[in-house]
C-alpha cells in the first residue's frame, strides 16, 4: 500500500463531479485498505493528536458561506482505537510526542477526498492532526516513523496542497499562473530525484515559495506522506489547477 499526497483544494470536491472527483474514484477502486491514516492541514495542534475512537466520527464542517447542499454531507466512518496506539507506539520509539484524541470529529481536510475514496465511509479513518512549524526535516521524520504500515495494508494520506495561497486565487480563470508551475515544476523534479535535501530547504531554494506556501499547514502533509513511503519511485499521480493557483497536484510515494 502506497503512501499518498492528496490536495483537497476547495471543500466544493465533495459535491462536484469532475476531473478530480472522478480521479479520487478511481484511485479508491483501485486500493483497498484495511485502514486509513490520514494528516489533516485543518487540524493544527502543537502536540502531534490521534484520533482514538471505536465509534462513528461527527462530520466537521470548518467552513462558511458554501452552498446548503454541502453541509449536508455526512461521512459516517468508524475510528480504530487498536490502530491509534499502534501509531503512538511507534511516535514513541521514534522520540516523537504525541497525545490521543476521543472526542475530535473529521475535518473536512479528510471527508472530502474520503466521500470520493471510499463513498460507503466502511473503512477505519484514524486522523492525525499536524504542527505547521516543524522544520521540513522533523515532518518527514513523522512520517518516516509509520514507514511500514502500507505493508500491513494501511493507506497513510497526507491531506493538504502545494500551491495554496487564497490571496492570489484568480476567480474564474482556468489557465494556471505560471509562478504556481514553476513551484510545482521544481518540486516534481526534486522529488522524483528523492533529492530531500533542497526539499528541506524549499523556503529559500524554491522559485515563488512565499507565494505558493504563505503559511506552511497545508504543504507539511506532503512531507509526511514522503516520510513515510515505500515506492522505489515517487510518482506524480494527478495535477490541476484551480482558479490560477490553487494546485491540485498529488503524489504516491
Amino acid at each position: 500500500m502506497p503512501s499518498l499526497f492528496l490536495a483537497h483544494g476547495s471543500p466544493m470536491i465533495a459535491i462536484q463531479d469532475n476531473r478530480y472527483t472522478r480521479f479520487l474514484k478511481e484511485l479508491g477502486m483501485n486500493l483497498n485498505p484495511k485502514a486509513i491514516i490520514i494528516f489533516t492541514a485543518h487540524w493544527e495542534s502543537d502536540v502531534l493528536t490521534i484520533s482514538s475512537r471505536d465509534d462513528e466520527y461527527e462530520t466537521i464542517y470548518d467552513f462558511y458561506g458554501f452552498p446548503e447542499e454541502l453541509y449536508q454531507v455526512t461521512y459516517p466512518a468508524k475510528g480504530s482505537t487498536t490502530i491509534a496506539n499502534k501509531i503512538q507506539k511507534r511516535f514513541e520509539r521514534h522520540g516523537i510526542q504525541s497525545k490521543l484524541d476521543k472526542r475530535r470529529g473529521l475535518d473536512h481536510g479528510s471527508w472530502t477526498v474520503l466521500k470520493h475514496l471510499y463513498p460507503e465511509a466502511n473503512i477505519p479513518v484514524v486522523q492525525i492532526s499536524v504542527h505547521p512549524f516543524l522544520p521540513p526535516e522533523e515532518q518527514f521524520q513523522i512520517g518516516e516513523a509509520l514507514k511500514g504500515m502500507g505493508q500491513e495494508h494501511m493507506l497513510i494520506i497526507g491531506s493538504g496542497a502545494t500551491s495554496h495561497n487564497f490571496r492570489m486565487l484568480k476567480w474564474g480563470q482556468n489557465t494556471p499562473e505560471p509562478w504556481a508551475v514553476e513551484f510545482d515544476d521544481w518540486l516534481i523534479d526534486h522529488i522524483h530525484q528523492k533529492n530531500y535535501q533542497k526539499l528541506f530547504q524549499y523556503e529559500t531554494l524554491a522559485p515563488h515559495a512565499q507565494l505558493a506556501v504563505p503559511r506552511p499547514e497545508h504543504f507539511v502533509p506532503l512531507f509526511i506522506a514522503m516520510g513515510s513511503g515505500c515506492m522505489e519511485t515517487p510518482e506524480v499521480i494527478y495535477r490541476e489547477y484551480e482558479m490560477g493557483t490553487l494546485s491540485y497536484l498529488s503524489f504516491q510515494f
